[in-house]
Parts: structure tokens; C-alpha cells; sequence
């Protein structure tokens, strides 16, 4: 079984003015799908095809190609979905009050992720994730890695994740990654959020 690049929830220019329409069409339509297609190469024919995307990330990442095109297939689903044209503003139930514990409040929380996702040298992610028992932390990778990856130094289940290669925003901000960063609270989808964090936790 092959995995399917899947569709944008919203249309391409959707997101705009925080992310543009042609960013949008060239990370969806060469990055992810590229993603995609080469993950398909790298299973096909050995015993990994058929396995779920969490089942590969969790125990093939041995595998470069699996590493890196399954990362960048699953990381992209999710960045996807965290994303709304009807986002930004804050998260609120258990979702909030787990920020406020761990953050001390959201406007730290803010801080602490848009850090992760500055300081991150070269290309990665930033990922919000909770803990069994609901505790949430901030957290970076490089390159496609991602916290269920083993040893990646990011635990967790991701619940939130900013893509900062530049290809996510070069077209439109350039090298202003802060820019990109502080945009990307515009449309951040807390309810989607909020849902990984019920089954995450």
C-alpha cells in the first residue's frame, strides 16, 4: 500500500496575507509531494510497504531515505491541518491550561516556540508535544526529524509544528524567518491542536 499525497484542507491562497498562494502551491505540490513519492520508492518491495507512517518513523529510521521522505510526508500532514484560514488566536480547556503550567502563560509559551523556531540552525522544525499525563513541552529537530522519531532529543506526541526550511517561506519573507514565525500565530488552527492533544496525551 502506497501513501497518498493528501489534499490542502483550504485553497492555496487561503492562507494569505500571512502565507502566500504560490508558497503554498510549490511546498504542497514539489515538496510534499515529493516527499511522498520518494517514501513510496524507499518501502516499495521490502517489508517496511504496509507498515503505518508511525509504525516507520518509530522503528525504520535507520533507513535515510525512510528518515527523511517519511519525516517530511508525515510533517507536512500535520503542518497542514495545524493551519486555518479561520486561525490565530489563542487555545483555550485543557489545552490552555496545560500552556499556563508549563509556560507560566500563553504569551511565554509564544516566546518559547517562536525561539525554538529562530534558533533552529539551518533547516527543521519547531514542535509543541505533549506527555502521557498531558504535560506539554517546545522542542526542535533538524531537517525532517521529528519527536517520534527515537533520539531525536524531542519527545513526546507533536501536536503543533512550524516548518522553518526555507523553502516554507523564502518567496514571501525572505530571510525574515521571525517574520514568517510571528505570521504563522495568525493561523494557527487551536482546535486541530487542541484534538492532538486529547489523543495525545
Amino acid at each position: 500500500m502506497s501513501f497518498q499525497l493528501p489534499d490542502l484542507p483550504y485553497a492555496h491562497n487561503a492562507l494569505e496575507p500571512n502565507i502566500d498562494a504560490r508558497t503554498m502551491e510549490i511546498h504542497h505540490g514539489k515538496h510534499h509531494a515529493g516527499y511522498t513519492a520518494n517514501l513510496n520508492k524507499a518501502i516499495e518491495g521490502t517489508d517496511m510497504d504496509g507498515k503505518s507512517i508511525e509504525d516507520l518513523l518509530a522503528k525504520h529510521t535507520d533507513n535515510n531515505a525512510v528518515r527523511n521522505n517519511g519525516g517530511g510526508y508525515y510533517n507536512h500532514d500535520l503542518f497542514w491541518k495545524v493551519m486555518s484560514p479561520n486561525g490565530g488566536g489563542t487555545p483555550s480547556g485543557e489545552l490552555a491550561s496545560a500552556i499556563d503550567t508549563a509556560f507560566g502563560s500563553f504569551d511565554k509559551f509564544k516566546e518559547a516556540f517562536a525561539a525554538a523556531a529562530a534558533t533552529r540552525f539551518g533547516s527543521g522544525w519547531a514542535w509543541l508535544c505533549v506527555h502521557k499525563g498531558g504535560k506539554v513541552e517546545v522542542c526542535s529537530t533538524p531537517n525532517q526529524d521529528n519527536p517520534l522519531m527515537p533520539n531525536t532529543g524531542c519527545g513526546g506526541f507533536p501536536i503543533l509544528g512550524i516548518d522553518v526550511w526555507e523553502h516554507a517561506y523564502y518567496l514571501n519573507y525572505q530571510n525574515r524567518r521571525p517574520d514568517y514565525i510571528s505570521a504563522f500565530f495568525n493561523v494557527i488552527n487551536w482546535d486541530e491542536v487542541a484534538k492532538r492533544y486529547a489523543s495525545g496525551k
